[in-house]
């Protein structure tokens, strides 16, 4: 099935606060454990918090006051970040911070920040209190013989009146995290030490938060009370999103990840230093970096995003690690790695092709190219163009363009792509904060490929995915087949804060606002309505409860005129023809049948919000769930010619090759064939 790229190197930063003494909270500094640190602003962000603001209010496509009413979102925005569940403040902290919300104004417009910050410390010492409180639970086992339910999702759930009420909380939590170690055979003495060690790891990353940390929050909670895809940049996170576009790094090749105090690796980079040195492996731990011929800084128990600054560097630099293999926790069999810093090229996340084969059992079998694009990076259309010189040499057909959890990038890139595949024209039309309009064009008069085309896309599919859809969509140059598409229909720019006169010993991040809308040539914008596939596959998801339509702030939808533009095929009628082959076929398919299960299953307990904290209830659901798993892949292997299994942990990556949405696609594709459908000159 569809699998999703993930971002290289991505931290996961937990909410970390402290605490300072100001009238009104309930606790004093004093009360502060000495570990804890208490968070300020630094000299930077009083700085970077104006100059966000002034580009908000002056630049952004849509009209941003600094007004009472804003900020006053912008408050409460704030609470809802630093507890999403409702599970940390007491009503009471809620009500006495409410006398800090007309200083919100200050805070954002003139970076007067003391009063963000302490409440971010009010936080970081709230969750102190439950992860010590939550320890206290596992001093003895629980009953799970009750009949207790847990709620885990208290969104719009009331903040507890009372510590009793926030402790019955935190019991029923700690409680289903206990169930669930339980329920995968543990015993209580090992379910109490993973749990132990998981809340004091957690407790751990508290005492490492950052002044950063309180400031892009804060900054965030702005930006998204402005517009959903508006945002402010940490300048790690800033350097991670070139990485993003450019597919490229400078560094050893490894993608790492926290586990518990140590930092592990959890993949090599095909090609890259460490996959050269062949000293490195996945599930090695890092416990010590040096530079050069410096020595060690010994890294366990650090924040994962500092040890990878320790390790990344320029090409040529070399970088000495210490590491323990994954099975070893003695000192003594402590290695010492050392490799030459290079560029990496990210190539998992570029644009890859493939042969589909119709029937591989004959020689002479019709053949598809299938192109999967993971995102619009930079030099997308580049290499593109040259996967579709590789299948027109083998010969194939027709071709499939995969977007299916692509979440856009760059509007450059879509506009090339979308080049690739007519002659000329427009593709896509732009709208600034001024009403001017801009038209991106294809003017190269040359298509790389005319023959049929299917482009594949998901709910995930979003931005230039559907600029690109749209346009081949809206030209008759073929036919989308999938999910109605995300519905982001909006333009983003992004800008550093820094300038070259600046003195702060740190940088100031970066910001990515809104600027201008797109739409597509027929003059409909894809904001909201996202991009309506020709073929539709079964979805669990109701496009009205997915996507931008359930994003806070999102602009609205609207249209503007349509370009002057020619379709290439009127393919309404043809369209009528390939659902009713496609309905048919699916009837008999039995992976779609297995999806249609699982659709109504999920229909019926989408809205349940809890879960049974019963041990036997569990267990019996649990067996049930695994005996259909069980029945369904059997069947799966049996289709295959593989042999059955007599439990699902001896299933490894037997059904990695199914893919029943593109197998569906080409079938679509091949009948699209038959019907000698190609762009016209």
């Amino acid at each position: 099935m569809q699998k999703f790229c993930r971002i290289a190197l991505a931290v996961s930063i937990s909410v970390g606060f402290s605490l300072t003494t100001f009238s009104g909270l309930a606790y004093e500094k004093s009360n502060v454990p000495e570990e804890l640190p208490v968070l300020a602003p630094e000299s930077q962000h009083a700085t970077a918090s104006k100059r966000i603001s002034a580009r908000f209010t002056r630049a952004h496509y849509k009209k941003v006051k600094l007004d009472e009413a804003l900020t006053s979102e912008v408050f409460d925005r704030y609470l809802k970040q630093l507890d999403y569940a409702r599970n940390v403040f007491l009503a009471s902290d809620i009500d006495n911070l409410q006398k800090y919300r007309d200083d919100f104004e200050q805070v954002i417009a003139r970076g007067r920040l003391d009063v963000a910050f302490d409440i971010y410390n009010l936080n970081l010492q709230r969750r102190l209190e439950r992860y010590e409180y939550a320890l206290t639970l596992l001093d003895k086992p629980f009953d799970f013989e009750k009949n207790e339910v847990y709620n885990f999702d208290r969104e719009d759930a009331d903040w507890p009146a009372s510590e009793a009420e926030l402790n019955e909380l935190w019991r029923l939590k700690v409680k289903s995290d206990a169930l669930n170690l339980t329920l995968t055979g543990k015993k209580w003495q090992k379910v109490k030490e993973i749990l132990s060690k998981r809340y004091n790891y957690a407790i751990k990353r508290l005492k490492q938060s950052e002044s950063e940390d309180a400031f892009q929050l804060v900054m965030n909670s702005f930006a998204r009370v402005v517009e959903p895809h508006t945002s402010y940049l940490s300048p790690r996170n800033a350097e991670r999103f070139q990485v993003d576009m450019n597919l490229q790094l400078e560094g050893i090749g490894a993608e790492l990840r926290a586990i518990e105090d140590y930092t592990v690796i959890h993949r090599i980079v095909t090609g890259g230093p460490a996959d050269k040195s062949n000293q490195l492996k996945a599930k090695d731990k890092i416990v010590g970096v040096a530079q050069g011929d410096e020595d060690f800084e010994d890294v366990v128990g650090w924040r994962l995003d500092d040890v990878v600054e320790l390790i990344k560097g320029p090409k040529g630099t070399t970088v000495r690690l210490q590491v323990l293999s994954e099975s070893s926790d003695d000192d003594a069999n402590i290695r010492i790695v050392s490799i030459i810093r290079d560029i990496i090229k990210l190539e998992d996340r570029a644009a890859k092709s493939e042969v589909y084969l119709e029937n591989p059992q004959m020689n002479d079998s019709k053949k598809l190219g299938v192109i999967t694009i993971p995102s619009f990076y930079n030099h997308l259309s580049r290499d593109v163009k040259k996967e579709i010189a590789k299948l027109k040499e083998q010969g194939v057909e027709g071709i499939i363009v995969d977007l299916r959890g692509n979440g856009g990038g760059s509007l450059t890139e879509a506009t090339l792509l979308t080049g690739l595949f007519i002659d000329k024209g427009p593709v896509v039309q732009i709208r600034d904060g001024a009403n001017r309009i801009v038209v991106n064009s294809d003017k190269d008069g040359i298509s790389y490929f005319d023959g049929p085309l299917t482009v594949m896309v998901d709910r995930y599919s979003a931005s230039a995915s559907e600029i690109f859809s749209a346009a081949i969509q809206d030209y008759g140059r073929g036919v989308i087949v999938g999910e109605h598409t995300f519905g982001k229909g909006t333009v983003q720019q992004h800008r550093g804060l820094g300038r070259v006169y600046d003195l702060f010993d740190k940088p100031l991040g970066s910001i990515q606002y809104t600027i201008a809308k797109f739409y597509r040539i027929n003059g409909g914008s894809t904001q909201h309505r996202g991009v309506l596939p020709d073929i539709a596959f079964p979805t669990a998801v109701d496009p009205e409860d997915w996507g931008e339509s359930k994003e806070e702030n999102a602009l609205p939808w609207d249209q503007i005129a349509k370009a002057q533009y020619t379709p290439l095929n009127d393919i309404s009628t043809d369209i009528d023809y390939l659902t009713s082959l496609y309905q048919q076929r699916i009837k008999e398919n039995q992976e779609f049948k297995y999806l249609l299960e699982d659709i109504e299953t999920y229909k019926a307990e989408k809205d349940d919000k809890t879960i049974s904290l019963n041990l036997a209830e569990r267990k019996a659901k649990r067996e049930q769930r695994k005996a259909k798993r069980l029945k369904r892949v059997n069947e799966q292997l049996a289709k295959l010619g593989k042999e059955k299994i007599s439990d699902l942990d001896d299933l490894d990556d037997e059904l990695d090759e199914l893919d029943p949405f593109l197998d569906e696609t080409a079938r679509i594709t091949f009948d699209l064939i038959s019907l000698g459908k190609v762009a016209k000159k």
